[in-house]
């Protein structure tokens, strides 16, 4: 699948959203990302079953939770790390068994630790990236975007795009105002950060929550300037759109994992689930991971078959400026940034 045809099938599929699953094998349902139904990840699943799952798509984690904790049934679901807390809390979830999914050896420890415990493997960690200042690199210069601090700056006022997802924007505005981490996060310094939030608010042309809504705004020329995931770069990039990405702002960028979490009381076929895990980890799927969307594979021993120039071109190689990783933070934190954000959205 190339990068176009993906943003057209997300454009799609975010028009579906709730509406029905994309038909397929009824033995198996993935509740995933719009644009997340990648032909090559899904190879050794079709080879093995004859087709693909079926799915149905969301636009963040915020609404995916929603529709799986109203009740709605999926055998496998696609969060980000941070909203994982929030599954086990609501005992929607089972732990995973570890030695069906041979490549979960190649997993860093790092990345699947924090949802280990004594009861087993909450959450299997299939993917990374990045979320940092996208641009228009004809219009404007490298040393406004040298500082997450462009989205204040009147020059771009109604210029601007920020994501419709609380842990992207939550994770800029801590960095802007001096926070590292959102661990241990003071009463001062959240509020601090939601000043910086609404500061940021009137220049914003709109909050995007597709990376095809994104790219369209910046192939427009609506948008300049915007904290973006790799997608819609990737998307731009296949345009020839001249799009910069930068990761080395003064106060750095956020990096982000997702992954998928086994639901109980499942309504599907339980060996098929891992069947399905198995091909989204499997050392084939990398490339086309980072071809479709550009993000990287959680398998390091996948992603070390890679050039580092294909890394480097994707915004997958390494950095050495300061992250600001989204860890999981606590419940009450996130409930209420979810709660601040809507009030900053609505002008509040």
């Amino acid at each position: 699948m190339s990068r176009k045809s993906l943003a057209i099938l997300s454009a799609a599929s975010v028009l579906a959203l709730s509406v029905s699953a994309r038909a397929a094998d009824p033995d198996l349902t993935v509740l995933d990302w719009a644009g997340w139904e990648i032909d090559g990840m899904l190879q050794p699943y079709v080879d093995k079953h004859g087709q693909k799952p079926s799915y149905v798509f969301f636009a963040d984690d915020d609404e995916a939770f929603q529709k799986v904790s109203s009740g709605f049934k999926a055998d496998v679901v696609h969060p980000c790390a941070a909203a994982v807390p929030r599954y086990i809390d609501a005992g929607l979830i089972e732990p995973w068994d570890t030695s069906k999914i041979p490549e979960f050896a190649n997993i860093p420890a790092r990345m699947h630790e924090p949802f280990t415990n004594d009861q087993g493997v909450w959450f299997i960690p299939t993917d990374y990236a990045y979320t940092a200042i996208a641009y228009n690199a004809e219009t404007v210069p490298a040393e406004d975007v040298a500082s997450v601090q462009v989205f204040t700056n009147e020059k771009y006022a109604g210029r601007i795009s920020m994501p419709d997802n609380t842990d992207d924007v939550w994770s800029l505005a801590f960095m802007a105002t001096g926070v590292t981490s959102w661990d241990n996060v003071t009463d001062e310094q959240f509020t601090a950060a939601a000043d910086w939030l609404r500061k940021v608010h009137p220049n914003v042309r709109a909050y995007w929550s597709d990376p095809s809504e994104l790219s369209q705004l910046m192939a427009s020329g609506e948008v300049q300037v915007a904290w973006s995931w790799n997608d819609p770069v990737a998307i731009l990039q296949a345009e020839n759109f001249p799009v910069g990405f930068n990761r080395a702002a003064a106060e750095g960028a956020a990096t982000w994992y997702c992954g998928m979490v086994n639901m109980k009381d499942a309504p599907g076929n339980e060996d098929k689930a891992y069947d399905y895990m198995n091909s989204i980890l499997a050392h084939s799927s990398a490339q086309p991971l980072l071809d479709a969307i550009g993000y990287a594979l959680a398998n390091d021993a996948a992603m070390a078959e890679i050039p580092a120039e294909a890394l480097a071109a994707a915004y997958v190689d390494p950095v050495t400026t300061p992250l600001f990783v989204q860890s999981p933070p606590t419940t009450e934190l996130r409930d209420r940034m979810i709660e601040e954000f809507e009030l900053i959205k609505s002008g509040f």
